[in-house]
């Protein structure tokens, strides 16, 4: 089940399936063409420009909010929070991504988290957020990632209460070893779920 979503780096990930898509890359060294990219928000370290040109080819869509799209052109699909669409065959739903008590992440902005479902199996990276009520609607989630670093984010106690309440059957720790967190909080994520029915894991970056 988790042979086909890779860690390359912070909060960026490729999933690989009947389809290859990336969600907020970042810094690549895994530059496989691309069919579907995927950017909750337009912060540097997850709207990289100079990363999309790696991966992109003229057929491929670039999916997310219209501070992203404005910026990216070419074949894009604009996104809001709690939107359901379908794009090259693959069902993408969002989320809300934000800040309740912080000013990095205003909820304002319409920043979003990505489920995406492709070869029957469903994936969510929810951006960056902390803990927010709207989570609790999402269901049967195989694959989930967390943001773990604090700060900007939910750190790696709140992490493991979103896993709690989402429920996915695996649980992976993003959002650290750059900027903010470090290979502690997530070991710490993945200790926290012990016992839970839920299998945290650590990906080693590609």
């Amino acid at each position: 089940m988790l042979e086909k979503i890779k860690w390359l780096g912070h909060a960026s990930f490729v999933i690989e399936g009947s389809k290859r898509v990336y969600l907020d890359p970042w810094k690549l060294r895994y530059t496989k063409p691309a069919d579907l990219i995927l950017v909750t928000h337009s912060h540097y370290d997850h709207l990289s420009l100079e990363d999309i040109g790696k991966i992109r080819r003229p057929d491929t869509w670039v999916v997310g909010p219209a501070d992203v799209t404005s910026q990216v052109g070419g074949r894009v699909k604009t996104v809001r929070p709690m939107d359901r669409t379908e794009v090259d065959g693959v069902r993408i739903e969002t989320i809300p991504a934000y800040n309740p008590a912080k000013p990095f992440h205003p909820r304002e902005k319409g920043w979003v988290g990505f489920v995406v479902e492709m070869d029957g199996m469903r994936y969510y990276q929810p951006g960056d957020t902390d803990l927010i009520e709207e989570m609790k609607h999402l269901k049967n989630i195989d694959v989930a990632v967390f943001p773990v670093g604090g700060k900007y984010t939910m750190d790696w106690k709140e992490a493991a209460e979103a896993a709690r309440l989402i429920r996915p059957k695996y649980a992976i720790p993003m959002h650290w070893g750059e900027i903010v967190g470090s290979r502690k909080d997530a070991e710490r994520f993945v200790k926290a779920l012990k016992g839970t029915g839920i299998e945290g894991v650590i990906l080693e970056q590609l």
